[in-house]
């Protein structure tokens, strides 16, 4: 991470307000203060440590329960006077037990990005249980295979009339994508970005 120049002598304490976001899902997480040495502290050791106003001391998120913000990116305001750190939390972040601060649930708006995170979590479930983890068990040739058979199953309904089965269709079809790009190490997000990259040109 680079030099950040912040303006901590703008406020008469010397804190500064961060904001931490989970860097997958951009929901805010958190909001927190620093002061000089808990913004070396936190690139130091890559998780998020605060001043604490109520304790008086520097104090690592996590450090008693074990929810540590583990950071990705570290940026400031035009005014040089907030930080946004981007971070991954291993754990519920709000003394609550909530996800967030303001009791949300820290997964993406987006129901795809969200179907991602189930995949990704049902991978690792026993086989007799999931669907998902059976197909994994059986290695990429068969994700790939079921992937091939289910284009195959939507371009056959597409010639059809019936509009309920052609949508059947391509949602396995697009299931069954997405359990293939876990396989192989990527996320629809990715794809995106190669689409964005080509829509630039």
């Amino acid at each position: 991470m680079e030099y950040l120049k912040i303006r901590f002598e703008k406020y008469a304490d010397g804190l500064v307000p961060a904001i931490i976001q989970d860097h997958k899902t951009h929901k805010v997480l958190m909001l927190g203060f620093m002061n000089g040495e808990a913004l070396e502290k936190t690139r130091e050791e890559g998780k998020v440590t605060f001043f604490s106003r109520s304790k008086k001391r520097l104090w690592t998120k996590g450090e008693e329960s074990g929810n540590f913000l583990l950071v990705k990116s570290i940026t400031v305001d035009c005014d040089q006077d907030t930080l946004l750190i981007t971070a991954e939390p291993l754990g519920p972040v709000c003394h609550t037990g909530a996800d967030t601060c303001w009791d949300e649930k820290n997964q993406r708006d987006e129901f795809l990005f969200y179907l991602e995170e189930v995949i990704d979590k049902r991978r690792y479930a026993s086989p007799d249980e999931s669907y998902i983890a059976r197909l994994f068990a059986k290695g990429i040739n068969k994700i790939a295979q079921k992937v091939g058979e289910e284009a195959v199953e939507m371009v056959i309904e597409a010639k059809g009339q019936d509009e309920q089965l052609f949508l059947n269709e391509s949602a396995d079809l697009l299931f069954h994508y997405l359990i293939l790009l876990n396989a192989k190490g990527h996320t629809l997000q990715d794809v995106i970005n190669v689409l964005q990259e080509r829509h630039k040109k």
